[in-house]
């Protein structure tokens, strides 16, 4: 069994400590987990009524029915950190292809003809994007490239965002672009679409060549439409759970921190559970709990450059409303799997697989969107949610107005959601340098107080990095010295800053 020494090459030292772990979500009860391993004692306090954090699996009709994931739902393959706790927790054969947008030919995109076949689309959305370009400046191929990337980019991102940078993909990408030759990065039906994972993965000085401000983005938008992805079959929540189970320490629901006072010796904790109000003192702290939660705390001695950061990083919304339907009408329609992306304010939509019983009838993840998209949505109240998107969607899937065929509905609006108030932070248009330097400082101890969750790492908004965040809190309590009041004035450096 591999463990955090293992992975970052340390052998456990110095005395047991008390660690109070604030959150449960996935880098919570990793800190715990490996804090434990190391020989300390680690209790985990959460102010919500279930573990996983931002890792949400609803299930409609119980362990057995289909269900729904309402936060984190996938797993990009390169995330080895990841798919080792995976392995760690004995969760293997639960790993299964993440079938993502515009994998599905029979999927739908929009366009100015109204909304395409994935299979069908490429000339439409090629004869739009030579419009914008100079006219017999390049091959087929490019323009094909070039009209994929900008309706990938389309697709996942917010429209103001991608309003914003639409003219990023100029003559300068595509005379570059001009000169590969595409055959190996055809797919789809007769070749039609670009493989655009691959593209970058094969040709990475077109790759370094990205404007700096938009390298999170990129790396993201592959990460998203990348054919190696993987989901577990009965649900993410598989992980928390799993992690949950192997704890020693107590794990304490609807204990809220109202307060944290840090100490030259020790932290101090305002807690409120229920009616009642009371502190606890403690030796270590570990906060993985979202800044837009910790900054509606009660926090004295922190230094200032701390309080800027945590009162200064942005988080980014997402709503997803799922639907519980009485069968998987779009199999009808030839869909096995995979995404479309509607547009409007339903933006992307999700066919999860049904590998249950069908009796059970099927989920479809009916609207998922993020940014402003997302707040838009949140605004609305759960009736009238419920009716845009399925007047939206009615219009792509008429299947949604038959009698009976929705059973019921899920949603999480995680901008709205009080304890996250973000889904995650994207630092999509910072260089490398300005969004290092905000994880440093992110993740900068204050005396006993530590600090983990993907905020602090260099994979926002993944599970990888709530993972990265807790080992590096865990390498950190594991080697600080308590000496003159100063909690580590020498340390070796974190797994994280070796790479760097």
């Amino acid at each position: 069994m591999t463990t955090l020494q293992e992975v970052n090459g340390l052998d456990a030292i110095g005395e047991r400590k008390n660690v109070t772990v604030i959150g449960a979500g996935v880098a919570g009860l990793v800190t715990a987990y490996e804090l434990e391993r190391l020989g300390h004692r680690v209790e985990i306090v959460e102010a919500g009524d279930r573990i996983g954090g931002r890792v949400h699996t609803h299930r409609f009709t119980g362990e057995a029915g289909p269900f729904a994931e309402l936060g984190a739902m996938r797993i990009p393959s390169a995330h080895r950190l990841t798919l080792h706790y995976i392995a760690e927790l004995g969760l293997q054969d639960q790993v299964l292809p993440f079938h993502t947008i515009f994998s599905d030919d029979a999927a739908y995109l929009p366009s100015s003809s109204g909304y395409l076949r994935v299979r069908d689309a490429h000339d439409v959305l090629v004869s739009d994007f030579a419009s914008a370009v100079p006219a017999g400046r390049y091959r087929d191929g490019t323009l094909l490239f070039g009209a994929w990337l900008d309706a990938t980019i389309r697709a996942i991102a917010p429209r103001q965002f991608y309003n914003g940078m639409h003219g990023e993909i100029g003559t300068g990408l595509l005379d570059l672009v001009d000169e590969v030759d595409l055959t190996p990065y055809r797919r789809g039906h007769n070749g039609t679409m670009i493989d655009l994972h691959a593209f970058y993965a094969g040709n990475p000085r077109i790759r370094s060549l990205v404007p700096p401000h938009l390298e999170r983005f990129l790396d993201d938008v592959l990460d998203e439409t990348s054919s190696d992805i993987v989901r577990l079959r009965d649900g993410m929540d598989l992980i928390p759970r799993s992690l949950a189970a192997r704890l020693l320490g107590r794990i304490t629901l609807g204990q809220e921190v109202t307060g944290i006072e840090v100490r030259d010796k020790d932290v101090v904790l305002n807690l409120r559970q229920g009616t009642r109000s009371f502190t606890r003192t403690c030796d270590y702290v570990v906060c993985t709990v979202p800044f837009t939660v910790l900054r509606g705390m009660r926090l004295s001695g922190f230094d200032d450059e701390k309080l800027d950061i945590i009162h200064e990083t942005k988080y980014w919304p997402a709503t997803k409303v799922a639907f519980h339907c009485r069968e998987a009408f779009w199999h009808e329609d030839g869909i096995r799997g995979g995404g479309s992306f509607t547009g409007g304010h339903v933006r992307q939509t999700y066919y999860p697989p049904v590998d249950g019983d069908p009796a059970h009838g099927a989920v479809m993840l009916a609207s998922y969107s993020i940014g402003p998209d997302a707040d838009a949505l949140s605004e609305l109240t759960e009736q009238e949610r419920i009716a845009l998107i399925t007047r939206e969607l009615g219009v792509m899937h008429p299947e949604l107005r038959r009698p009976g065929m929705v059973l019921g509905v899920a949603a999480k609006a995680w901008g709205e959601h009080r304890w996250s108030l973000g889904a995650a932070t994207i630092r999509w248009e910072q260089d490398s340098a300005l969004r290092e330097a905000q994880r440093r400082e992110a993740t900068r101890p204050q005396k006993g107080l530590f600090f983990a969750g993907e905020h602090c790492s260099s994979k926002p908004a993944w599970i990888e990095g709530a993972i990265e965040s807790a080992i590096d809190a865990a390498h950190e309590i594991e080697w600080c010295e308590r000496r003159t009041g100063v909690a580590f004035p020498a340390r070796r450096l974190t797994r994280t800053e070796k790479s760097a």
